[in-house]
């Protein structure tokens, strides 16, 4: 039988709101998401530079994990936390952005900097980065949110030993609609790790 798995803290930003543990920390009148990343990076006082170079699905991935990650002191466990995201829209909103910069053959210009985010599981790289994570890592596409598989993918690589903790959950942006929850996975907590658990943190 395998062992329960807790959800011990999750984050949501969506509609200019950012909540962590079901508590709001921050929100800004309605603005667009430019505005409101970087006052979320100025409010929690990140020290990022390479934060500003980032697409808005990065910024959007960096901005939830910094808030639930922040905290964690160990450094086996930072580096033995997997990352296990997902969204529906992939890279499109970078994808039409480079697409753009590449259609007007008068004013051809592709930008390496934007090419470089034309991935979706980019933004996972650069959270890697940032908290020295050298474990394993998964971008899936859905339809919609997939609380069954994300839940199952998530134990498998706790019960196979592949990470002491995973950080999974869905990171939407496109068009300036976004919509983010994420939730750290471990062997210890109270929150029951289970689909139903996922599915009402989600709403």
């Amino acid at each position: 039988m395998a062992n329960k798995t807790y959800i011990q803290s999750f984050c949501t930003i969506e509609e200019n709101q950012i909540k962590v543990n079901g508590k709001i920390l921050f929100e800004k009148e309605q603005s667009l998401f430019s505005d409101f990343s970087k006052s979320v990076y100025q409010h929690f006082n990140i020290d990022y530079p390479k934060f500003f170079k980032m697409d808005n699905l990065s910024k959007l991935a960096f901005l939830a994990t910094e808030l639930l990650l922040e905290k964690t002191e160990n450094e086996e466990q930072e580096n033995n936390t997997a990352l296990v995201f997902s969204n529906k829209s992939s890279s499109l909103d970078t994808d039409t952005k480079y697409q753009s910069s590449i259609t007007d053959k008068g004013s051809y210009y592709p930008s390496p900097a934007v090419f470089v985010y034309t991935l979706p599981n980019i933004c996972l790289g650069e959270i890697s980065i940032r908290h020295q994570l050298k474990s394993e890592n998964s971008f899936f596409v859905f339809a919609q949110f997939n609380p069954l598989f994300m839940m199952n993918y998530a134990n498998i690589l706790l019960e196979k030993n592949k990470a002491t903790s995973v950080l999974c959950g869905w990171v939407e942006y496109f068009d300036e609609e976004y919509k983010t929850l994420l939730y750290l996975v471990g062997a210890e907590g109270e929150l029951e790790h289970s689909e139903e658990s996922i599915k009402k943190l989600y709403k």
